[in-house]
């Protein structure tokens, strides 16, 4: 809910343009890029081990994962858990701050089945026109 002093989604003045565009700037400078929202779905569904994290995503290599998970916790999206133990073992899992994120992926997978449903449709549409 917004206060009356904030900006909501609608506010097309000026200031509220504004204060919107850093505000999605700011959530692109921290979720931006091909893996950090997929990296975050996995660890939604609970805590993860560095290779089961790169199991789960193909295609990503070893380095852009370390770089990956190393950005989001300096942002306190993730956390880190060592165990002094041999082999060492670490554990990533979401802070609560990462944890506020799932509504927000529930809306992005809630608009991507719209859409694909749409573009379904409007295949199927074109391909009985043509």
């Amino acid at each position: 809910m917004h206060s009356p002093d904030s900006p909501s989604m609608l506010d097309l003045s000026a200031e509220g343009h504004t204060l919107l565009s850093c505000a999605v700037e700011t959530t692109l400078d921290i979720l931006g890029g091909r893996w950090k929202v997929l990296i975050i779905r996995e660890l939604l569904t609970g805590v993860r081990r560095f290779n089961e994290l790169q199991r789960s995503l193909p295609g990503i290599t070893q380095k852009m994962l370390t770089q990956q998970l190393r950005e989001m916790e300096a942002d306190g999206i993730i956390h880190r858990e060592i165990y002094p133990q041999v082999p060492p073992k670490v554990e990533y899992s979401l802070t609560p701050l990462g944890e506020t994120l799932r509504p927000l992926l529930q809306a992005m997978h809630d608009w991507g089945v719209t859409y694909a449903q749409l573009k379904r449709l409007d295949s199927e549409t074109q391909d009985s026109v043509g």
